[in-house]
């Protein structure tokens, strides 16, 4: 790294900095390795910070975003791997807690079979499913060929966007980030709302599926 100093920055990113300065590229694999495999860390804040370091000549952006794929790939296949061979074991014994019974779990399966790439490639932009992804996709038996190139696609468009938005901001980071993180809060509450919505679509034909087998079981 060289003296030179990065721009002002918001709240997030400057709380960072001394431990940026002090570890470097070990730093941001760790956070972002740890970020993907389910223990919310901030991983994403130290990818922006490290390309706002590179945007200002304090380190390479080829290599923050080179340890930045290869920690999020690797992250989430460990994530994969821990459902893959606890997953439905703690949902077994835990999962009644947090209301998700068998058949719930019969649903999720059901839906990663049909639509898990897709989430798994577009997962590590919406907090909470950036942590989980990869677990949910082991513990449903998503086929590993497909959540690798799903993993690796998701990793490098994840990076890509705010290794970018980083190093190409200077000045600018301040505002930039906050319209970036209300946008990903935005996806959050659009992706709650759309879960809830397939809920309520799949209880409400349930039930007029009751309501049509009743008149014909009297019968």
């Amino acid at each position: 790294m060289t003296d030179t100093p990065p721009p002002d920055l918001p709240a997030p990113l400057e709380a960072l900095t001394p431990l940026l300065d002090g570890y470097g590229y070990p730093l941001v694999g760790l956070l972002v390795f740890l970020d993907n495999c389910g223990i919310p860390v901030p991983g994403q804040t130290v990818l922006v910070l490290a390309a706002v370091y590179a945007g200002a000549g304090r380190m390479s952006i080829a290599g923050v975003v080179t340890v930045a794929v290869l920690a999020a790939v690797a992250g989430n296949c460990l994530g994969y791997l821990i459902g893959r061979t606890g997953g439905h074991r703690l949902v077994e014994r835990w999962g009644r807690y947090v209301l998700i019974t068998p058949e719930r779990m019969a649903r999720g399966e059901h839906f990663f079979t049909r639509h898990g790439a897709k989430v798994v490639t577009v997962a590590r932009f919406v907090d909470v499913l950036r942590q989980t992804n990869g677990i949910v996709a082991g513990t449903t038996g998503m086929p590993w060929r497909r959540f690798l190139p799903a993993n690796v696609l998701g990793a490098l468009l994840w990076v890509g966007v705010w290794a970018s938005a980083g190093y190409l901001a200077g000045d600018n980071i301040g505002p930039l980030y906050r319209e970036l993180a209300r946008y990903q809060l935005v996806l959050l509450i659009a992706a709650a709302v759309a879960a809830a919505g397939l809920v309520g679509y799949r209880l409400r034909r349930r039930q007029l599926a009751r309501r049509q087998d009743g008149p014909q079981q009297r019968q």
